[in-house]
């Protein structure tokens, strides 16, 4: 059966927000990223809700946002967050309305493009300051092996360790025939 969502999953850094509105553009879809209409709907930064309120909260708040909102769009390429197929039966939620797919980047890449990221809650400290490198790349380590089995369920995996156009016609391809 061909589906009209196409979900964006991975790790921080792996280029959901860069590569979703491109690929958008290509299949002729709309774009939307999670983590953008949770701060709009709380008029919060992420940051600043995990910090608040707390991961669960934003948890539920992102679940409800998915089966509320965004689960009853139609030709939208979706950049989920990154732990958003993690938490209760998100996976499933997300593999039974559209196509999944995992944008890998190793731990080492991760790292380079993250380690100046000020607005990923997860990667700092009780302060809300930047962990020092080794760290920082020790919390990345940590978090991907309890996400990759998550991930490794997407019906499409793509490394994003090469250029952004040739990580879209990798995608393009493994789409065809899958999406209306």
């Amino acid at each position: 059966m061909r589906k009209s969502l196409v979900f964006l999953t991975g790790f921080m850094g792996s280029g959901k927000s860069t590569i979703g509105p491109l690929l958008a553009q290509h299949l002729g879809y709309d774009f939307l990223d999670v983590d953008d209409l949770i701060e709009d709907i709380e008029g919060k930064k992420i940051v600043d809700i995990f910090r608040e309120k707390g991961e669960i909260y934003f948890r539920n708040i992102e679940r409800k946002i998915l089966i509320e909102t965004v689960l009853k769009l139609s030709r939208f390429v979706v950049a989920l967050g990154g732990g958003t197929i993690t938490f209760a039966d998100n996976l499933y939620l997300v593999k039974e309305s559209g196509i999944l797919i995992y944008l890998m980047a190793n731990p080492e890449v991760l790292l380079q493009r993250i380690k100046y990221k000020t607005d990923r809650p997860l990667l700092l400290d009780h302060q809300g300051n930047i962990l020092p490198e080794k760290l920082l790349f020790e919390r990345i380590l940590s978090l991907l092996k309890m996400r990759e089995p998550f991930y490794l369920q997407a019906d499409i995996l793509v490394s994003t360790e090469k250029s952004i156009e040739e990580t879209i016609d990798e995608i393009l391809n493994k789409l065809e025939g899958k999406i209306a």
